[in-house]
């Protein structure tokens, strides 16, 4: 895990951005194993030997083709997890593709907490989590992450490599008040 600071050197310490991300590399088996089911699909449809009829050829073949691209793309998108904190803005980024991606405007953010350990057990499992009682999550690996109190209530959690650094970064940033509060 890499994080950086860009532009170190500047006299505006808030004009930097920091990015940080976490690594599942286990996903990268699932993936194979999503692969697997599509290409035994497609061994299923062209070399099809089946005398029990059509039907139960189709289903098969559209089955394991459709399990396949459930469980690799379901795994891809969630292989690392990105966390990119500017001047402004929260960027959360899943997958190679950075989708889901979720954007939060640093005024919506009371507070930022370090947590030591998350654990997909806590969440329900990879991904990206939504438990009532919780709040939201983008969990990719145990290990360190950011938990972000909102103004609104809310909660949402990221693992991230070198969480405490970005905790760092997100307090420095914030503003003391709610959102359309008076300054005292």
């Amino acid at each position: 895990m890499r994080d950086h600071l860009h532009g170190e050197n500047t006299p505006h310490p808030h004009s930097d951005v920091w990015t940080g991300r976490a690594t599942n590399r286990v996903q990268w088996l699932l993936a194979l194993v999503g692969a697997a089911c599509m290409a035994l699909g497609i061994e299923l449809a062209v070399d099809s030997a089946w005398t029990s009829g059509v039907a139960p050829l189709v289903m098969a073949v559209v089955g394991c083709i459709a399990a396949g691209l459930l469980v690799l793309f379901g795994t891809l998108a969630f292989v690392h997890v990105a966390l990119r904190v500017d001047e402004e803005h929260l960027e959360v980024r899943c997958g190679h593709i950075g989708v889901p991606r979720r954007r939060i405007p640093l005024s919506q953010v009371a507070g930022a907490t370090y947590i030591s350990h998350v654990t997909p057990r806590h969440w329900g499992g990879w991904g990206y989590r939504w438990r009532p009682e919780k709040g939201t999550a983008v969990v990719v690996r145990r290990g360190e992450g950011v938990e972000l109190e909102l103004w609104d209530g809310h909660t949402f959690t990221i693992t991230v490599d070198d969480a405490e650094a970005a905790v760092r970064v997100i307090e420095a940033r914030l503003r003391p008040t709610k959102p359309g509060a008076p300054a005292h």
